[in-house]
């Protein structure tokens, strides 16, 4: 919600009037000086929105904070240009309005364009959502990255490498609305207090790395644009994409890195498929390049990336993962029931790469069970246990 500075404002005042955190309004205004406000300058309250109120009879502020139940002041704030003695009937003020519920209802067949939809919902409520395009896709989609955080830990997540494990981009959008939630609301998240996790850690999220390969699974050929004709022929004439992983061009992203990627290239598809085609050569795709270019650009503690299925954990690459890998991936199976697996016959992975590159640790992270793409009746136990994880990747501190 916006609100014009007043002389005497501060951010501390604001924090105290509206109950929520002073870094949270900092984040939210991050090119204002907290030390130089001025008069009409324009401020974002986060965890706020404003409803219209149309004034009647017998209307005060007062009476009008009693009734919404927020302090008079809120209602000064929020209508600097109403002369709170002086209402007028049929007049329009506005009543801030705490959201205490989850903005995102709909998580079943989770498009990019309703993930572009959600996330400019969230970003309204909630400024401090840091949001940048890493990269494009093919077709010209951004590849979108969210931070979420002020602390100098960095860790990384991200979801649908592959087209038809888009589930994974609904579980980690759903996090991301209950962590802003409630960081705004001073909630708990299984009796974990978010605020500190937010002021130690800063959270970097790539929710769709496939987007064209998700819409293509999602809605069939007619989202593929030009490459219509060409993902028809490699899917056999049907518009039935439920079996594609790769992006628009048939190449499997999630073996597109340069870890042993000639393994993989010798005993792989050598033309463009609906699955596992690693590609001319690493990183020939501009979603793989990204992802390599923001994992270079920054420096993560650790690196998290969610497919399907299996409900296994793989955290290893010829003995080049550290040693704190194995402490994290225990902890990982401890609150997710997940198995761990250190090693398996499958390269060119991402976190294949970054443990080589980094020698830091990665994950790949296989959420639920049987045939993907996985049925939407598994959302809700597939979110419950990678819960777990996403919110150790707040409270490890290694």
């Amino acid at each position: 919600m916006e609100v014009l500075i007043r002389p005497g404002d501060t951010f501390w005042y604001y924090s105290q009037l509206f109950d929520i955190p002073l870094v949270l309004i900092e984040q939210s205004n991050q090119q204002t000086n907290p030390k130089q406000l001025t008069a009409g300058q324009r401020v974002q309250i986060p965890g706020y929105r404003s409803n219209n109120h149309m004034i009647t009879v017998n209307d005060t502020f007062w009476k009008l904070a009693n009734q919404y139940n927020i302090p008079v002041e809120m209602l000064e704030l929020a209508n600097p240009s109403i002369d709170a003695d002086n209402l007028q009937i049929g007049q329009t003020i506005r009543i801030p309005e705490r959201v205490n519920q989850m903005l995102i209802s709909n998580f079943d067949r989770y498009t990019f364009n309703k993930m572009e939809t959600d996330i400019n919902s969230l970003l309204e409520v909630y400024p401090f959502i840091g949001r940048q395009s890493i990269g494009n896709s093919v077709m010209g989609k951004d590849l979108v990255e969210l931070q979420i955080g002020s602390g100098n830990k960095q860790v990384h997540i991200d979801g649908s490498f592959h087209a038809n494990e888009w589930i994974t981009t609904s579980t980690i959008m759903r996090f991301v609305n209950e962590y802003v939630l409630a960081i705004t609301n001073n909630r708990p998240i299984r009796n974990l207090k978010m605020l500190p996790l937010f002021n130690e850690t800063t959270l970097s999220i790539v929710p769709m790395v496939n987007p064209d390969g998700v819409n293509l699974v999602l809605n069939g050929a007619s989202s593929a644009g030009n490459f219509q004709e060409k993902v028809l022929a490699m899917n056999d004439q049907s518009n039935d994409f439920t079996n594609w992983k790769a992006n628009i061009k048939g190449v499997d992203l999630n073996n597109q890195f340069p870890a042993l990627w000639q393994i993989e290239a010798e005993r792989k598809p050598d033309s463009p498929q609906p699955r596992d085609y690693p590609g001319l050569h690493p990183l020939s795709e501009p979603e793989s390049i990204a992802m390599a270019n923001l994992a270079n650009d920054r420096n993560f503690l650790r690196l998290n990336a969610f497919h399907t299925q299996g409900e296994e954990i793989y955290w290893g690459i010829e003995g080049l993962e550290p040693p704190i890998s194995e402490v994290i991936v225990n902890e990982y199976a401890r609150v997710s029931g997940y198995k761990q697996v250190r090693y398996i016959d499958n390269y060119a992975g991402y976190k294949d790469w970054y443990i080589q590159d980094f020698r830091q640790p990665g994950f790949t992270i296989e959420l639920g069970t049987g045939v993907n793409p996985l049925p939407f009746a598994q959302f809700e136990e597939i979110y419950q246990e990678s819960l777990g994880i996403m919110l150790a990747n707040l409270y490890m501190s290694f």
